[in-house]
């Protein structure tokens, strides 16, 4: 068993019937997907889910798992997805994918938000290994960067091999660094308030629980009272 699959079936485990699930997108969410719907077919668990997108979607479909449109939904009782970064106060960064929009918004409805990851996800702070990327309303892209720029951010639209990066929703992505005096809280606020911002990969005071793969286990990390 690698190190995704047990922290994936460590997740699993912590399901209960009748629980309504959000699934995130990955490498590391289609291992819970595969361990959520083993634990239906051979133990009888009872679950519904909702995808935060079209590949999630389809696994959990192909895997007989029942599904909810997120349309439907009203609150979650946990949601389980993979992070590109986390932090020591459990803040993450997210969004080297493109669908932002949905997971934010399963993780701000669900009343556990559980993150999967390994020893190679933990960093002292935010965009330490990775811009934050923001995604921007294609019309606002310069007006946005400039003020971003304004407030010390450095970066660039995303591209792909034919032009620019689209996310799900059909927005642009700015991919920006931040100073590092700069803290997570304060850039989370800061592109909260910023008009022409859709969304973005900080994930601050959102998680429960980090569960970290570690020596041939999972470390559960919970979530500082003061976050």
């Amino acid at each position: 068993m690698n190190d995704k699959e047990r922290v994936a079936k460590h997740a699993a485990n912590l399901v209960q019937s009748g629980m309504l699930v959000g699934l995130g997108t990955g490498s590391t969410a289609n291992c819970f997907i595969e361990e959520l719907a083993r634990l239906r077919k051979n133990e009888g668990l009872q679950v519904t889910v909702v995808a935060s997108s079209v590949v999630s979607m389809l696994k959990a479909r192909s895997l007989g798992l029942p599904l909810m449109a997120i349309e439907q939904l009203q609150q979650l009782d946990l949601y389980v997805d993979g992070a590109d970064e986390v932090a020591p106060d459990n803040a993450l960064l997210k969004g080297q994918g493109s669908d932002l929009v949905k997971e934010k918004i399963l993780a701000r409805s669900s009343r556990q938000f559980i993150v999967l990851v390994d020893q190679s996800k933990m960093v002292e702070r935010i965009g330490e290994k990775f811009a934050i990327p923001i995604e921007v309303m294609p019309f606002a892209w310069q007006l946005v960067k400039l003020q971003l720029e304004k407030l010390g951010g450095k970066g660039e639209l995303r591209q792909n091999g034919n032009g620019l990066a689209i996310s799900s929703y059909g927005s642009l992505i700015l991919d920006m660094t931040f100073p590092k005096q700069l803290d997570c809280g304060q850039i989370d606020s800061m592109l909260n308030e910023l008009s022409g911002v859709v969304e973005h990969g900080v994930f601050y005071g959102l998680v429960s629980t980090v569960l970290l793969a570690e020596n041939g286990g999972v470390k559960e990390i919970v979530t500082p009272k003061s976050v």
